[in-house]
C-alpha cells in the first residue's frame, strides 16, 4: 500500500525553488511555524502542495499515529529489544507509571546535586563527566551551549579511550575536589570502565585516601555500578528503555544540572515537553518534525546521501556532532523493523559545522558543486557575547544570505562563476537560546528522527551495528583466539605491538 505513495513520490515533477514561491503565494505561512520560542522555516525546500498530500497520505500508510500514541503510551517501539522507549517520560510525556518512576529518579537526582552543592562530597570545584557515544554527547552539548556565561563547577567531558583525551580533560582540574560522573547504561562499556579506572589511578596518584567517594555512577544496571565498587547512596539510575542517544532528560544529565543549575534542567525538560505535545497532536501538515522528515525522504529519494547542518551561533557547535550520533545510530539501517530489505534508502549522512568559518571551507560544494545537499542552517535572533551587536548582525545576516543564494542562484556568461541555484535549504531560528528553547530543539530533532524511521518502516531505537564492533573490539582486547581474523587485522596488531 505503500509503494504507490512512494511512487507518487519518486516520479513528482516538482518546480525550481523561485518558481515555487510565485506560483503558491501561501507558501511561507504553509511551510513554516513557530513552537517554544523557535521560527522553523521549510519554504526552501520543493515541498509543493502534490508532495504534502503524498506524503500525508504515506503517513497513514505506515501508521505514524500509531506510532507516535505507542511512544508516549509506554507502547512497545523498539520490536527487536521487546522495550518502550521512555526517554519522553523524563519530561513527563510517557505512560503514567513511567513518568511516575521518572519523578522519583529525578527528585534522587535533585537530592544529589543538593547534596553536592551542600558540601557532602567536600569541597568541589570539577567535574569529571565519562561515558562515551549519548552518554556524553548530550550533556556536553547542554554544558556547552547554556553554560558560558554561569560561574560554577569546571565540568570536562572525556569519551575517547585514548590516553591524550584523558590528559586533555583533566590537564585543569585538581583531583582533590574533582567529583568524578561516570555514565554507561549498562555499566561494561570498555571505553568507560578503561577510563573510569585511569580516573581512579589519577585520583589515587594525588593522594586522595578516598578515590570511590568522589565517584557517581549513572547507569541503568545499577547492581554493576555497585560490584565495581561504587556505594549505592552514590548511584543514579535511569530506565532501561532509554537508549544512550535519548538519555541526556535522564540522571545521564547530572553534570549538566551542577553546571547549569537545577532550575534550567527542569526548563530544558519543559521545553522539550512542550515539542512532545506538538508532535503527538499536531496534524501531518502542521507538524514540524513530521515535515521536516518529510524533506528528509523526499530529497534522500531523489539521491541526496548527505544532509548538512550549520550552527550560526558558537554555541550550539556541537548539535552537527550531537545530531550524527542521533540520525545514523538511529536510522542508519538496511532492514525495516520486521527484518525485511528496505526499499528505500535510510538515514543520509550527517555533517556540517558553524558559520561563518564553513562558509570558507565547505560551501563552494554547495553551491556549485555536483552533489546533491540539502542543507539546514540553525542561529539564534538574540546574541549573548560582550561585543558590538553588529558582530551578531552580520553573523544572521550571513546565514539567511546563504540560503537566498543557495536558491536563487547567479547566472553568468562565464560558466565557471555561474551558481546554478534551486538548492534546498531550511532554516531554525531560536529567539534566544536557553535552556527551554534548546530542550524544544533536541525533542525536534528527535522526533524528526522517529518520523523519519516510521515513514521507512524500520525501528530507530536498537543499534547492533555497533554492538557488533564492540564485541570485537572486546574480544581481541580480551586475548580471544582470531584464528578467524583477515591477514590485514593480524598484520596490524602484530605491528603496532599490541
Amino acid at each position: 500500500m505503500a509503494g504507490k505513495h512512494w511512487k507518487a513520490i519518486e516520479t513528482h515533477q516538482v518546480k525550481r525553488l523561485v518558481e515555487l514561491f510565485e506560483s503558491e503565494p501561501d507558501r511561507l505561512s504553509r511551510l513554516s511555524f513557530e513552537i517554544a520560542g523557535i521560527y522553523f522555516d521549510w519554504s526552501k525546500t520543493h515541498l509543493d502542495a502534490a508532495l504534502m498530500e503524498a506524503f500525508g497520505q504515506l503517513t497513514k500508510a505506515m501508521g505514524l499515529d500509531a506510532a507516535k500514541e505507542a511512544l508516549f503510551t509506554g507502547g512497545i517501539v523498539n520490536p527487536s529489544e521487546g522495550r518502550p522507549a521512555e526517554h519522553v517520560a523524563e519530561r513527563g510525556n510517557g505512560a503514567p507509571e513511567a513518568v511516575d518512576l521518572a519523578a522519583v529518579r529525578r527528585q534522587r537526582t535533585r537530592a544529589l546535586v543538593d547534596a553536592i552543592e551542600g558540601g557532602a562530597f567536600g569541597d568541589i570545584t570539577g567535574v569529571l563527566h565519562i561515558g562515551i557515544g549519548g552518554s556524553v554527547l548530550g550533556p556536553a552539548l547542554l554544558v556547552d551551549a547554556l553554560g558560558r556565561r554561569r560561574a560554577g563547577y569546571k565540568v570536562r567531558f572525556l569519551s575517547n579511550i585514548d590516553g591524550e583525551a584523558f590528559d586533555e580533560a583533566v590537564r585543569d582540574l585538581d583531583p582533590a575536589t574533582t567529583l568524578v560522573v561516570v555514565a554507561s547504561k549498562t555499566f561494561a562499556t570498555l571505553e568507560t570502565l578503561a577510563n573510569m579506572s585511569a580516573a581512579l589511578d589519577w585520583l589515587v596518584a594525588a593522594g586522595v585516601a578516598d578515590p570511590l567517594g568522589q565517584l557517581v555512577a549513572v547507569t541503568a544496571a545499577p547492581e554493576s555500578a555497585v560490584e565495581a565498587g561504587i556505594d549505592e547512596s552514590r548511584v543514579l539510575q535511569f530506565a532501561d528503555g532509554i537508549g544512550g542517544r535519548y538519555s541526556l532528560w535522564s540522571a545521564v544529565g547530572v553534570s549538566a544540572a551542577l553546571a547549569l543549575g537545577l532550575n534550567a534542567f527542569e526548563e530544558l525538560l519543559e521545553g522539550a515537553a512542550e515539542m512532545d505535545r506538538h508532535f503527538r497532536f499536531a496534524p501531518a501538515a502542521e507538524n514540524v518534525p513530521v515535515i521536516a522528515a518529510f524533506a528528509d525522504r523526499f530529497y534522500v529519494s531523489r539521491g541526496a546521501q548527505t544532509r548538512a547542518v550549520f550552527a550560526y551561533d558558537e554555541r550550539l557547535r556541537l548539535v552537527p556532532s550531537y545530531l550524527q550520533q542521533l540520525e545514523m545510530e538511529s536510522n542508519g539501517k538496511s532492514v525495516t523493523a520486521d527484518g525485511k530489505p528496505l526499499e528505500q534508502s535510510s538515514a543520509p549522512v550527517t555533517w556540517g559545522g558553524t558559520g561563518t568559518d564553513s562558509q570558507h571551507a565547505v560551501f563552494q560544494l554547495l553551491h556549485q558543486g555536483m552533489v546533491q545537499v540539502p542543507v539546514e542552517f540553525v542561529a539564534v535572533s538574540e546574541s549573548d557575547n560582550a561585543q558590538d551587536d553588529n558582530h551578531h548582525r552580520l553573523l544572521l545576516l550571513n546565514a539567511f544570505a546563504q540560503g537566498a543564494a543557495l536558491m536563487h542562484g547567479r547566472p553568468s556568461d562565464d560558466p565557471q562563476r555561474s551558481d546554478p541555484g534551486n538548492r534546498p535549504s531550511a532554516t531554525i531560528l531560536l529567539d534566544q537560546l536557553d535552556a527551554r528553547s534548546l530542550g524544544a530543539l533536541i525533542a525536534f530533532y528527535e522526533h524528526r528522527t522517529l518520523a523519519n524511521a516510521v515513514l521507512l518502516g524500520l525501528n530507530p531505537f536498537d543499534q547492533f551495528g555497533v554492538e557488533f564492533g564492540k564485541d570485537m573490539a572486546r574480544r581481541l582486547a580480551e586475548g580471544e583466539d582470531t584464528a578467524e581474523l583477515d591477514a590485514s587485522t593480524k598484520a596490524l596488531i602484530e605491528r603496532a605491538g599490541v
